[in-house]
């Protein structure tokens, strides 16, 4: 359930997906992964609560969640949770003034010619508000048991 309105068609899916499949199109700051990892593993295989990775539908190229990806890609989860958008949809930018197209985005997945961290701000128009919002409002919460 997602506290902010918008086009559900912009999601497709909400799933699990092997993190082999996944194709990410910046660089991670690395003290920012390791704290992220280093919080992860402070849980000793409870419940983890996280949220969704957000991705391409089509590419699998990563649209917000570099930092998850990696760590729990660095943790040694298989299957990492995933929310596939419609990245094609005029809801979605890249961010406010769009320096970078979706299709260079993808073009740099792809290719992995990393941009540098924090690239872009994706954004989607929520209906709620009127407004451009970050798009990690999209995300869906995980519970996650020990590495999947």
């Amino acid at each position: 359930m997602h506290s902010i309105g918008f086009d559900k068609t912009i999601i497709t899916d909400v799933n699990l997906i092997n993190v082999e499949k996944m194709v990410p199109h910046e660089q991670i700051i690395e003290q920012k992964a390791d704290k992220l990892i280093k919080y992860i593993e402070s849980f000793n295989n409870d419940d983890i609560i996280i949220s969704s990775i957000l991705c391409c539908s089509k590419s699998f190229v990563i649209i917000d969640g570099h930092h998850r990806y990696f760590a729990l890609k660095k943790l040694g989860y298989k299957q990492i949770p995933v929310t596939l958008l419609d990245y094609s949809s005029d809801q979605i930018k890249t961010d406010y003034e769009e320096k970078i197209t979706k299709e260079q985005i993808v073009k740099h997945g792809e290719t992995k010619s990393l941009l540098t961290p924090k690239s872009t701000r994706h954004i989607f128009y929520s209906s709620s508000t009127k407004n451009w919002e970050p798009i990690i409002l999209l995300s869906s919460l995980f519970k996650l048991k020990g590495n999947i």
